[in-house]
C-alpha cells in the first residue's frame, strides 16, 4: 500500500511537472530573469519598504538567488542557499553579508524589524521556492505522499504533502501543494517558520502565463491559516505580482542584462 501511494504521488509530480513546461525544457534553462512587486501585511510588520519591479535571478539547479540593483541602485544582494547572504557594490565588492541567516531569525530583534540582510534571506529562499517549483520536486532528497483530494472554492485540488531535504532553503520542511485539474500548481500550505512557529498560511496561485514554454503563476497571495486548512479573508501577508518571467538558457544563465 505505501508503495502505490508513492506511486501515485510521483505520477502527480510528473504531470505537474509536465503542465508546466515539462523536465526537458526546465533542463535546458540555468535561470529565470523575472520582475516582481511586492507588499502586504508583512512588509508593515517587519518595517519593510515594499518592492515595485526588482529584477531578480532565480538559478534552476541550485537554490542561488540573486536581487539586482537592491537594496540600493548599482548593488547586488545575493542568496547562496542556507550558508550566506551578501550585498555586493558596483564593482563587485562585497560590503555587507552574514553566514548562517537562518540562525540570526532567533533573536528578539526579528520580531519587529528586518534588516537588509534578513529580508533578503527571506524574500530570496521564498522566491526561489515559488518560482522552482513544481520542478524542484525532482531533485534528490524530497519526499512526496499523496493526501485525499479536497473540494472548495478552486474545485476540486489533488493534493501531495511534501517533506523537504535540510539542504534547501524553505518556509518549513513538511508543505502540501494542491493542483487543479490540468496539474498547475493552485496553493501552497506552509508555516513561516522564520516569522514563527505560528505563522501558518495558504498561498494561492492564479493568472498563469505562459513565457517561452514555461508556464507559470503571475499573481500570488499569502492569507493567515489559524484552524483547519481554510485561510482567512486577510489581511494579506504577502502578496506577488509577477510582471515578466526570462528563461536563460543554461549556456547564458550567467549573463547580466
Amino acid at each position: 500500500m505505501a508503495h502505490m501511494v508513492a506511486a501515485n504521488a510521483m505520477r502527480i509530480v510528473r504531470e505537474a511537472i509536465e503542465a508546466h513546461g515539462g523536465m526537458d525544457y526546465w533542463n535546458s534553462i540555468g535561470a529565470l530573469e523575472v520582475e516582481i512587486s511586492a507588499s502586504g501585511f508583512l512588509f508593515t510588520a517587519k518595517r519593510r519598504p515594499v518592492l515595485r519591479r526588482v529584477r531578480m535571478r532565480a538559478a534552476t539547479s541550485e537554490p542561488r538567488f540573486t536581487f539586482l540593483d537592491f537594496p540600493k541602485p548599482g548593488q547586488t544582494a545575493e542568496l547562496i542557499g542556507n550558508d550566506e547572504v551578501r550585498i555586493l557594490d558596483s564593482a563587485g565588492t562585497v560590503v555587507a553579508q552574514r553566514k548562517n541567516p537562518r540562525a540570526a531569525f532567533r533573536g528578539i530583534r526579528r520580531q519587529f524589524i528586518w534588516d537588509d540582510l534578513d529580508f533578503i534571506y527571506f524574500a530570496g529562499y521564498a522566491t526561489w521556492n515559488y518560482l522552482t517549483s513544481p520542478f524542484m520536486l525532482a531533485r534528490k532528497g524530497f519526499q512526496i505522499e499523496a493526501l485525499e483530494p479536497l473540494s472548495g472554492a478552486l474545485g476540486k485540488l489533488t493534493r501531495v504533502v511534501v517533506t523537504f531535504p535540510a539542504d534547501i532553503p524553505t518556509h518549513s520542511r513538511q508543505q502540501v501543494f494542491y493542483f487543479d485539474d490540468q496539474r498547475l500548481l493552485r496553493r501552497l500550505d506552509y508555516t513561516a517558520e522564520v516569522v514563527g512557529g505560528w505563522a501558518r498560511a495558504a498561498h494561492l496561485c492564479d493568472a498563469y502565463q505562459t513565457f517561452d514554454g514555461l508556464k507559470a503563476p503571475t499573481r500570488r497571495r499569502v492569507l493567515p491559516i489559524l484552524f483547519g486548512n481554510t485561510p482567512l479573508p486577510g489581511p494579506t501577508l504577502v502578496e506577488l505580482e509577477v510582471h515578466t518571467i526570462r528563461p536563460l538558457p543554461a549556456d547564458r544563465a550567467g549573463e547580466r542584462s
